[in-house]
């Protein structure tokens, strides 16, 4: 044996002797499906209720399509008879500050109407909201819309997502941006989803060897949309990664291109829920799920438009704590039970099946948007 294949034999076997002293945490939150040990599960069902009611932490606005979605749901389980003939009725619990009042307003909610599950928020800040209140009141939270991650690794085993997560949704973008081997820009929105993507995307980027050519974090508010889509467009870089909010997003793609930009666009997961726009045609974006063709022609019949992938996760949302009530009955806890058992779920959105944190694992793939929907 040569000296170079001892030298090699050596250095095989630190590294499986560093691999197998490495640090192991005496214990991982992550690796078991959340549970809630307690005796309430013992106490029997309400008497002399008039309604089932449901709170939702949102803005009851009839252009909402979360509202919207989810209130399609509750009006069918009432034509199907409710619960044991007991109505279903969704509460909401809203404010324009979510911050300030919100979370105040879904407390009273929460305690006063005497809700069985919450249905919420709109996006990954109120959602956050909205899980501080969920292990005291002992109620299911289930998220229609958030991607954020960061949800879960509170490790609250009463809230549940109905949309993948953006672990596994920003690396479908950088492993295309690897596999073509182009350059890129990032430009991204200051808010707490934007920010939670891109943490997430560089990750990805790390993991694959990557790094932008040019990196803009702008504030929407501060009018930055022209001079951002300038300097991307003047980067020289062969792509651009814009992740905002969906009107931000929309925004940001039609001002680069007007700008000059005639490379690849991708984006986050919310420009889906932009307005139809030609002018938005070809980016490609994490699908969070494809909307069965029944449900569109229901809701656009009901609401006179199409529907966003956040009505269809709505809609499937509402639909697990109807479907959890009426398989437990009206107590919280066995509610619980029952929406974490319920996976997977055979939504209008596609397979819903929690991972051991509660967020649904779907299987996700970059799509093309389309103005022709």
């Amino acid at each position: 044996m040569t000296r170079r294949h001892v030298l090699g034999v050596l250095a095989l076997t630190a590294l499986a002797w560093a691999q197998d002293s490495a640090p192991k945490p005496y214990h991982d939150p992550g690796v078991r499906p959340r549970s809630y040990n307690a005796p309430d599960r013992d106490e029997p069902n309400p008497v002399g209720l008039k309604e089932v009611a449901i709170a939702f932490f949102g803005p009851p606005d009839g252009s909402d399509s979360i509202w919207q979605g989810a209130g399609l749901a509750i009006e069918e389980a009432n034509r199907q008879g409710g619960y044991r003939d007991l109505p279903f009725r969704l509460i909401p619990a809203w404010a324009k500050d979510p911050w300030a009042g919100g979370v105040a307003t879904l407390i009273r909610v929460v305690y006063i109407q005497n809700v069985w599950a919450i249905i919420g928020g709109i996006d990954g800040a109120t959602t956050h909201l909205a899980e501080q209140v969920v292990p005291k009141a002992l109620l299911t939270l289930i998220n229609p819309a958030a991607t954020d991650r960061s949800i879960h690794t509170a490790y609250v085993p009463w809230t549940f997502s109905c949309v993948p997560g953006d672990h596994v949704l920003a690396p479908l973008i950088s492993r295309e941006l690897k596999e073509r081997g182009i350059s890129f820009a990032l430009l991204s929105a200051t808010d707490h989803d934007s920010r939670a993507f891109v943490s997430a995307l560089k990750s990805a980027f790390e993991r694959d060897r990557l790094a932008p050519l040019l990196e803009i974090e702008f504030d929407p508010a501060a009018a930055e949309t022209q001079k951002a889509a300038a300097r991307i467009a003047s980067s020289g870089a062969q792509a651009a990664v814009i992740v905002a909010n969906a009107a931000d997003s929309a925004a940001l793609v039609k001002t680069a291109r007007a700008a000059g930009f005639t490379g690849l666009i991708l984006s986050g997961p919310l420009i889906a829920r932009a307005a139809p726009d030609p002018a938005l045609d070809g980016v490609l974006y994490p699908e969070l799920g494809e909307i069965q063709p029944a449900f569109r022609a229901k809701f656009a019949a009901r609401y006179g438009r199409d529907p966003d992938y956040a009505a269809a996760h709505a809609y499937d949302a509402a639909g697990i704590v109807v479907a959890a009530i009426r398989k437990a009955g009206l107590n919280r806890a066995r509610i619980r039970d029952a929406v974490q058992a319920l996976s997977p779920f055979q939504g209008v959105t596609g397979t819903i099946q929690w991972d051991d944190l509660g967020q649904n694992q779907r299987a996700v793939r970059l799509r093309r948007l389309s103005s022709e929907r």
